[in-house]
């Protein structure tokens, strides 16, 4: 059995070049795996919550004061990598003031809210000399471009969506709504945890609050009025208050767990809020309608809550993919009478609308409707089919896409980020 490697080209050209750097995300998102893979170091150190520093070149341990005198040596000695570094003692700041400049230097953390606040607000003794670079999922594309290798036509797609997260690809195997049900039903604690741990080392209170965020979230509660309401109802803020909620929501985007799109057409602006993770939306979704990772929930259940949300998370996923590959930015329409599955602006104007009919048949009467609601728009029409047989007729005026195609987008998108 080989063991598939992404190799993550992409996220390594913008680790490329001189300068200090610090990698921050959320958990395993690979942050680790890429650096001790991909790129090359002189000196590899993990901190432990212990106090104890782990050289991993030589397999010994340290106390954080030993590490602590011996780091400016190591600077002089070539490209030093310090892993979950904001366990250190605050004075490990100064240090690196005080020697900024020296070497090369890549600092791990998943913690954001350390990210954020010692080392990038202001005052900050590090603002300016490291350059932070948030390491996300894998980029659609390149899951896209390798998995392409391996399985074709609808389940290319519907793996890559979730593969897109690092600690499911070594386990896959296809047909991925299978191997998905089967493991949420037996890792589901695992998913929590991931989300959890990235607020352990701040506010403990606060995980109540962000947990039920994330199941609102994945229970279609889409904007803060919508949050708010809710979280009032749960007696976990004390007033039923957007401005409240504004921080979490924040913390969330800030830390890639959430995505948030702006509203057009509206006057005021309006933002929809998704979780950027298909995993985690289906983990929470399923902990909001049957706490399965506390009861014991038919394998059934959660197949059902698969095959419900995965049509929404194709659609997320090629929004994704073409954003990045076609330079655009997602925006979400809403009128009256209308919502479009993507939507992608460019500087200015609407460049791409599109549906998604992630189905195994698309009739006649629906197809003319598309027609209908994308020829209102003046610019690239598409419509996503998991293969041009689903549908009882050709749109006209709309371009159809299938796998195939959107693998050469994918392909064409690399070369150009690359």
């Amino acid at each position: 059995m080989h063991m598939r490697i992404i190799h993550r080209r992409i996220e390594l050209s913008r680790l490329e070049g001189e300068g200090w750097k610090m990698l921050y995300g959320r958990r395993k998102t690979g942050k680790t795996f890429l650096v001790r893979n991909f790129l090359d170091y002189d000196e590899f150190f993990f901190v432990e919550r212990e106090g104890m520093v782990r050289d991993l070149n030589e397999g010994s341990t340290m106390t954080y004061g030993e590490f602590m005198r011996l780091f400016p040596r190591l600077l002089k000695g070539g490209k030093v990598v310090v892993d979950e570094f904001h366990r250190l003692p605050d004075r490990f700041l100064d240090l690196l003031h005080a020697y900024s400049g020296t070497g090369e230097l890549i600092l791990i953390t998943s913690t954001r809210w350390l990210a954020k606040r010692k080392l990038l607000g202001t005052g900050s003794p590090l603002l300016g000399i490291v350059q932070p670079i948030r390491i996300d999922p894998i980029d659609e594309r390149e899951i896209l471009a390798e998995m392409s290798r391996e399985v074709r036509g609808k389940e290319l797609i519907e793996a890559s969506t979730y593969l897109r997260e690092p600690i499911l690809v070594p386990l896959y195997r296809s047909p991925l709504r299978e191997f998905l049900a089967g493991y949420l039903s037996s890792s589901g604690l695992l998913i929590g945890e991931l989300v959890g741990e990235a607020f352990t080392e701040e506010e403990r209170e606060l995980t109540e609050v962000y947990r039920a965020i994330m199941k609102g979230i994945a229970d279609g509660k889409e904007t803060s009025t919508e949050l708010s309401s809710f979280l009032y109802s749960l007696s976990l803020i004390s007033k039923d208050n957007t401005g409240v909620l504004q921080r979490y929501l924040g913390v969330l985007t800030d830390m890639g767990i959430l995505r948030r799109t702006q509203v057009t057409g509206k006057r005021r602006k309006k933002f929809v809020y998704r979780h950027a993770s298909p995993l985690f939306d289906l983990h929470f979704y399923l902990e909001a309608k049957y706490a399965y990772t506390e009861l014991e929930t038919p394998v059934e259940f959660i197949r059902k809550a698969i095959d419900r949300k995965l049509p929404r998370h194709v659609e997320a996923f090629v929004e994704g993919l073409l954003a990045k590959s076609l330079g655009l930015r997602p925006v979400r329409i809403e009128m009256p009478d209308l919502e479009l599955d993507i939507a992608l602006q460019g500087f200015k104007k609407l460049e791409v609308v599109g549906e998604v009919k992630w189905k195994e048949r698309v009739k006649r009467e629906e197809v003319r409707r598309i027609e209908e609601k994308l020829n209102r728009f003046d610019c690239r029409r598409i419509l996503v089919v998991p293969d041009e047989n689903v549908l009882e007729r050709k749109p006209e005026g709309v371009e159809v896409l299938t796998p195939e195609d959107l693998v050469e987008i994918a392909k064409e998108g690399m070369e150009r980020s690359i």
